[in-house]
Order: C-alpha cells, then sequence, then structure tokens
C-alpha cells in the first residue's frame, strides 16, 4: 500500500511531455545537472556541477531475467538479447512540475526540512509484443541529484525478476574515497580502484576539482542490499553489487540511488534530509502521542534488584529508558529461545511497574530467532506487559526476503505502539520518515569495538549521513581509548534519537562526578544543525540547536589540536552563559573533565586546546 500511495503522488504531478531521446535535468540553484542518455543498446547518465564532471557518463538500468514466466504466459517467441536493456528504446521524456514545500519531521537533525527540487521521467520500452516498459524517474536537488527505476503495470501480470543492478558510477581520475566493507567496519582511505570488495554505502568522495559528493540509497524497504566494488577494465568506476534477485509484481519502484554534491565535506550532514525528502511520509496517525525519542541506560545484570537499582538511577538523572539486554529469556541466540518467558531472576512485572511509578521505560532485546518464530505473538505480549520498545540483535536484511521481513517487524511494532532500536549489520535509508517508531538502530563501528579517536572523526562525514547511529556511548569503562570530553563530544555528534548512554556501564561506577550534567540535560531532537569545521579523519566542530539552547560539540582525531570556535551563530544583541566542558589532568576526578562557565555573545571566540584523542563541549544559554 505504501508504494502505491507514493507512486499515485508522483503521477499526480502536472508535466509535459516531450519525444525527446535525451533527460537533461538542473537543480533549482542551477548548479547540478544530471544527464540520461540511449543512443545504442546502453543507457547511460553523467551528472555535473558547476559545468564540472562528477560522474562521468556511465551505464544505467537493470538486467531482468523473466525467461519463466515469459514460457508459463505463453510468450515463448519473445527475443532473449544478451542483457534485458538491449531492446528497450526512448518513448519520451516528461518534466514535472518544480516542487517546493516544506514539512516537519516529528524529531530529527532539524525542525523543519525543505523538499525543493525539479522532477522528470524518461520513458522507455520494447517495440515487440512483450509489452516491457521501464521508466527512470529523476530528481535534481540543491543538494545532488537522485533517480530510480520504475517498472509501470505490465498487462500480462508478468512477475519481474531482476538479477543485476547495471548502475556504475565513472568519477574523474584522482578521486579519493572513504569506504568500509560492511556497515560495522572501520575505513579505508583511498583511490576509488583500490575498493576491490564490496563497500558501503554512504560513500565519501572528494573529487579533484574540489567537490565533495556521497553516494548512497532512499526508500529501502523492498529490495535487498546494495554495495559498490571496482569495476574490472574500466578505471575509476564503480559498479552496483545486488545481494541477492529481487522478485517484483509491477507496478513497481526501485529504491532510489542519490548522488549528493556539495562544496564542503560538513555539507554531507547539513543536507541529509535528501535521504527523508525520498522516503514516503509518515504511516503512523497517532505517532506524536507515543513515540518519544530520549537517552537510554543499559542494565548489565539480569536480576530483580540490579533493575530496580537501575530504574532508581535513571530516575536520579533524568534518563527516560532503561534496557536489559540479552539474557533476559534462554537461550537467546537459538530457535529454541523463548521470548515469551523470562527468567525466574526477573520480576519484569515488578521492574516494569516500578519504571512507571519513577517515570522510566523499559525496554528489551530480542534475537532475530525469536523474532522470527514468535512475533506475531511477542508484540503484542510485550505491550500487555508494558514494554516501551523492542532492541532486535543479529539481524539479516541483506537478501530481497529478509529486508522485506525486517521492515514489515518494524510495521508490526508499530501496530503494537512499540518502539524499535535495530541492531547490528543494518544500514538506514529513511525508513523512520514513514514508520517514526523506528527511533535508531547500529550499523556503525561503535564503542563496542572500543575504536580510536581518527575514527570517530571519520563517522560523521560517513556512516552518519545514512541517519541516525547508535554508537552506545560509554563513559566510565577502563577500556576506553579516548578522553571523557571527547565522549562528552560524541553523544551530541553521533545523531540518534534513542541516545544510547553508559552503555558498559552501572550506577556504582558512577562517584559524583559533576560533568553528569551533560547526559542529563542532553536533547536528542534538535531545531537546527550545523557542522562549523571538520574534515574526515582530522576533526568536527558541530553545533546543534534546541529551542534557544545552543549545544557545541569538538573532538580530535588521535592528535592534539587547536580549536578557535567563533560564536557568530549566536543571535545577535543576546548574552549567554557557555558552559564548557574540557579534558583537565589537573582535575581530582577519575575523568578529569573540568567545567567553566564565561558570559558571551556571538562576538566572541572561545579558544580549545584538545588533547590527543581529546575534545570539548559547550552549553550556551541565553542570560537576558
Amino acid at each position: 500500500m505504501k508504494k502505491l500511495i507514493y507512486l499515485l503522488a508522483i503521477a499526480s504531478l502536472p508535466a509535459s511531455m516531450e519525444a525527446a531521446t535525451d533527460l537533461v535535468l538542473t537543480s533549482p540553484d542551477g548548479r547540478n545537472r544530471i544527464t540520461f542518455t540511449k543512443p545504442g543498446k546502453e543507457l547511460t547518465y553523467s551528472v555535473e556541477r558547476d559545468g564540472h564532471a562528477l560522474i562521468l557518463p556511465s551505464r544505467a538500468g537493470l538486467d531482468v531475467d523473466n525467461r519463466v514466466w515469459e514460457m508459463a504466459l505463453g510468450k515463448r517467441d519473445l527475443a532473449q538479447p544478451e542483457c534485458w536493456m538491449d531492446l528497450l528504446t526512448v518513448d519520451s521524456v516528461s518534466y514535472a512540475a518544480p516542487v517546493d514545500s516544506v514539512w516537519h519531521p516529528l524529531y530529527g537533525e532539524r525542525s523543519t526540512v525543505r523538499d525543493n527540487y525539479n522532477g522528470a521521467t524518461l520513458h522507455m520500452s520494447r517495440k515487440d509484443k512483450s509489452d516491457y516498459r521501464l521508466d527512470v524517474q529523476v530528481r535534481a536537488y540543491d543538494e545532488g541529484v537522485a533517480f530510480r527505476y520504475f517498472f509501470p503495470e505490465h498487462p500480462a501480470a508478468i512477475f519481474h525478476k531482476v538479477v543485476e543492478d547495471l548502475t556504475d558510477y565513472t568519477f574523474p581520475e584522482g578521486t579519493k574515497a572513504w569506504s568500509e566493507q560492511w556497515a560495522q567496519a572501520f575505513f579505508d582511505e583511498g583511490p576509488v580502484d583500490s575498493i576491490t570488495r564490496p563497500v558501503e554505502r554512504a560513500l565519501t568522495l572528494l573529487n579533484p576539482a574540489g567537490d565533495w559528493t556521497a553516494i548512497l540509497d532512499a526508500d529501502v524497504d523492498d529490495w535487498c542490499l546494495m554495495k559498490l566494488v571496482a569495476r574490472e577494465g574500466k578505471p575509476n568506476t564503480l559498479s552496483s553489487v545486488m545481494y541477492s534477485p529481487v522478485d517484483i509484481v509491477t507496478y513497481y519502484a526501485t529504491p532510489w540511488k542519490i548522488i549528493m554534491a556539495v562544496d564542503r565535506p560538513g555539507e554531507l550532514i547539513e543536507n541529509n534530509d535528501i535521504v527523508l525528502n525520498l522516503n514516503p511520509p509518515c504511516e503512523i496517525k497517532d505517532a506524536d502521542t507515543w513515540v518519544k525519542p530520549g537517552r537510554i541506560m543499559r542494565c548489565t545484570k539480569i536480576d530483580t534488584e540490579a533493575g530496580l537499582r537501575n530504574i532508581d538511577f535513571c530516575a536520579e538523572h533524568n534518563i527516560p529508558y532503561m534496557l536489559f539486554d540479552w539474557l533476559w529469556y534462554l537461550p537467546c541466540t537459538s530457535h529454541d529461545g523463548d521470548a515469551t518467558k523470562v527468567v525466574d531472576k526477573l520480576d519484569m512485572k515488578r521492574v516494569v511497574d516500578y519504571g512507571k511509578e519513577k517515570g522510566v521505560g523499559v525496554w528489551l532485546y530480542v534475537n532475530q530467532h525469536a523474532l522470527m518464530k514468535q512475533m506475531d505473538e511477542l508484540f503484542p505480549l510485550l505491550r500487555e506487559w508494558g514494554i516501551v520498545g523492542v532492541k532486535s540483535g543479529f539481524v539479516q536484511y541483506a537478501s530481497h526476503r529478509w529486508a522485506t521481513w525486517l521492515h514489515d517487524m518494524v510495521r508490526k511494532a508499530a501496530d503494537n505502539h512499540l518502539l524499535m532500536n535495530i541492531h547490528d549489520e543494518f544500514r538506514p535509508s529513511g525508513f523512520s520518515r514513514t514508520y517514526p517508531n523506528l527511533l535508531t538502530q547500529e550499523g556503525i563501528c561503535g564503542n563496542e569495538e572500543w575504536p580510536d579517536a581518527t575514527h570517530n572523526v571519520t563517522l560523521p562525514f560517513t556512516r552518519m549521513i545514512n541517519g541516525a547511529a547508535d554508537y552506545t556511548i560509554c563513559y566510565f569503562d577502563k577500556r576506553l581509548k579516548n578522553t571523557h570530553a571527547h565522549q562528552l563530544a560524541a553523544s551530541l555528534v553521533f545523531y540518534s534519537p534513542l541516545q544510547t548512554i553508559l552503555w558498559y556501564d552501572t550506577p556504582d561506577r558512577y562517584h559524583g562526578e559533576p560533568e553528569i550534567e551533560w547526559f542529563e540535560t542532553l536533547p536528542t531532537v534538535f531545531d537546527d544543525t550545523r557542522v562549523l569545521s571538520g574534515y574526515p579523519g582530522e576533526n568536527i566542530v558541530m553545533m546543534r540547536r534546541n529551542g534557544d539552547e545552543y549545544r557545541v560539540a569538538l573532538m580530535t582525531n588521535n592528535e592534539a589540536r587547536h580549536e578557535t570556535l567563533p560564536l557568530d551563530f549566536l543571535p545577535e544583541g543576546v548574552k549567554y552563559n557557555a558552559r564548557i566542558f574540557t579534558d583537565d589532568p589537573k582535575v581530582k576526578t577519575a575523568t578529569q573533565v573540568r567545567i567553566s562557565d564565561r558570559k558571551v555573545d556571538s562576538r566572541k571566540k572561545l579558544e580549545f586546546d584538545l588533547l590527543p584523542r581529546g575534545g570539548a563541549t559547550v552549553i550556551l544559554t541565553p542570560v537576558n
């Protein structure tokens, strides 16, 4: 139903039809241009910014293997070309009226999102008895370009088996990429030709002209995992790799392919709402009454008394959620596990009821084995218990089958007013706009892998373009490689509407460290987000605004760094108190974080000497 509603909405846009063979589309500001052409067998496209190439002429299209269905429906005499695209010819190009609107997400990095683009569609068909048609739907934004493939309804109801995504990306020579082989991997930096194993998206690139580009996708709820790999025999070119074939019924739209194009790396984050804009609007009518973002703490011990202690700690420190991770049911990593039965040492009802008294909601971890077997029974039961959210673990979503299963899980959770946090190997593509009960997901190499600071200042310009990430912030754990002020900063930089704090920590590790107030008052929803400076693998300075309060986070890599922070983003004529959190080895606490206050305004600058693997944070509150 979602696809139907969304596609009908697109189809209703006013459009002009031209008997042309080429589609040429320019962004509203005139800087980005995308072109599609099919002079022969091969469909190609190219992307330019300010007149110079971002994507050189590259192959586009899909390969389809429909022979079985053709024979089943008596179409045994159809030609079988080497590639399904070969016999398609361009019929026309239609240009839609420009779109310029705003909408307000339930939560996000910005409270107002502008959706501004020019749109067009390339219409193709085969001139035989096959009745095969394929459209390419294209949008040009100031933030980049996007396109997807659309199969109009087939009159003979022939199923379509998509076996290959033919889309290539040929970059100017000398283009550099920051790539990771899976969603929870560390990053490699190098030329695109060095990507000899499939890598994830978002893929961040810098070309010789100084343009920053990111390749990512949107609206991936009914498709398989897609990755990119260097194409053998074609320099500076990445090819698309499908994890599995995709079986579809027309009409059908593939996910959107996005090519972001910006002037500086921070704009990749500032403009990542392009992903949300390419997803359907919210389908949960009462979402604003029960979908509540916030901070969450894990209870590391599974028994009643530990749960009650954690509830008390959360209530005392303004943490609205607590999680029981694995082992609350057994065996939790087996098909023999039963998530409807709680281990004897945990009185779930008592803990949940106590949490309600204290204003702390309880989340539960559930492994995919139990979700596969029990989801239809389990979700209504968890709602009956008073559970507010589910963290799903060890998910499989790479194949077409598992991708549809996973997104249907989020829909079923919504039917039962359950929030969701998808863990392990899953990366977002904007589905949280449509189903905002999916507050966050992992799909990131976070604190469970104990990354260093250089990795942490790469993540904002790569993985975080996709959307929210549950990095699992730790604070008191001695295994951390980075400073405590760095960890404070990470909780602001790594956006997550459900922000996990104190992941490996317990209440008894807290000894009155005053900087805990940063977590106690940390928003997880913002009105505005800006990257004031930064470069992948080097540093980041980020500002987020919530109401009239501004927060700034500074993070460096494994090296020390001096940072100057101009406060010119503040409104003129308003005085603020700057509450500053910095690393200081002279502070007589285990965390060695100093808190200081200064009166400032938009004309002031703050200076920071960041330690190696360090950071700093600032809370700016108006005082007049």
